[in-house]
């Protein structure tokens, strides 16, 4: 029997999943998990470096756990588990740290960028973010890692430790992780409501799948237009464009063939679209939101899940770790 690669992704608990985690990534995660040897984990250590309150780290786990569940991915055919439920991460983690140098993790584009963006907590787990990613990804030996742009830096980072530490006990203990890359039919980049760029967390221009229909109206109908087009089929900017894509995502093709023959000769009214495309995002989230709350009423079910899956994730890694520790020398001759 052959077996299968394995793929590793994780997301950290500080915020609902939105249109663009499921259309750029969890959707896909769901067919991965068929022919893939999946480990989905909730990175909650990754979070503590923006120091959330007790209250909210758990909640933030809780919710993204229930998310995920509730998006289709399947404890019974993937890993998924919380990165704090598997000690043998960080154990990795700080014997990688004594292999990986402040230069190389000063000049991570990461790094440079979160101590712009918090100049008063400029931690160490900041700096040495790509280590603990390192040890996250190999720990399962993992063969592919779906990763965003924001990210290549930080997997490449990964590969680098990964070498390093075969070249320098001169045994080869991990594959080298490579980028998993969706086929162009299922890598589809959500853009935001705000006229610009896609679809994130922290542009405050995201919908997300636990969001209720009154406020995905309010939002949708903020989105930003311009006064319409003055020219039969002339280009759409790109704040319109990105209306469009995101009405091609949700909506019957004749609902989007509709308002595009509206636009091209021009006598689109954007209110009218704006309604349209609220609602076609109502009909496509509403299940997956109930979903949600339903999971997320069940304790028992969730804590079931994230104790199988630490269980999981702990035979995978405490093997990894054994090997690791064995050949660094940790292995007593007496």
């Amino acid at each position: 029997m052959t077996k299968k690669p394995t793929v590793l992704s994780g997301i950290r608990p500080t915020g609902y999943l939105h249109l663009g985690n499921y259309f750029g990534a969890v959707r896909n995660f769901v067919r991965m998990q068929e022919d893939f040897n999946c480990f989905f984990f909730i990175a909650d250590l990754h979070s503590l470096t923006t120091h959330p309150t007790p209250e909210n780290l758990q909640n933030g786990v809780k919710q993204v756990l229930a998310e995920y569940l509730a998006c289709g991915i399947d404890p019974e055919k993937a890993t998924i588990y919380i990165q704090s439920d598997v000690p043998e991460v960080t154990e990795l983690y700080t014997i990688l740290n004594m292999n990986a140098y402040l230069g190389e993790l000063e000049r991570t584009t990461s790094f440079k960028d979160k101590a712009r963006q918090q100049p008063d907590n400029v931690n160490a787990g900041l700096l040495t973010y790509p280590v603990l990613m390192a040890a996250d990804i190999i720990i399962h030996k993992a063969n592919f890692v779906p990763v965003g742009k924001d990210q290549e830096q930080n997997l490449e980072m990964a590969r680098k430790f990964a070498k390093r530490f075969n070249r320098m006990y001169k045994k080869k203990v991990f594959p080298i992780p490579q980028p998993y890359t969706f086929d162009g039919k299922d890598m589809i980049k959500v853009p935001g409501l705000d006229g610009s760029g896609k679809m994130g967390k922290s542009e405050g221009n995201a919908i997300n799948l636990y969001e209720d229909p009154k406020s995905i109206r309010k939002k949708v109908m903020r989105a930003v237009t311009d006064s319409g087009p003055t020219e039969m089929n002339q280009e759409k900017p790109e704040p319109i464009q990105n209306l469009f894509t995101l009405m091609e995502i949700v909506s019957e093709p004749q609902t989007v063939a509709h308002f595009n023959e509206l636009y091209n000769t021009c006598q689109i009214r954007y209110g009218d679209m704006k309604k349209q495309l609220a609602e076609d995002i109502i009909a496509y989230t509403s299940p997956i939101r109930d979903r949600i709350i339903d999971i997320l009423k069940n304790d028992t079910y969730l804590a079931h899940v994230a104790k199988t899956g630490a269980e999981k994730a702990r035979e995978s890694a405490s093997k990894t770790l054994a090997e690791v520790k064995n050949v660094v020398g940790f292995k007593r001759l007496f």
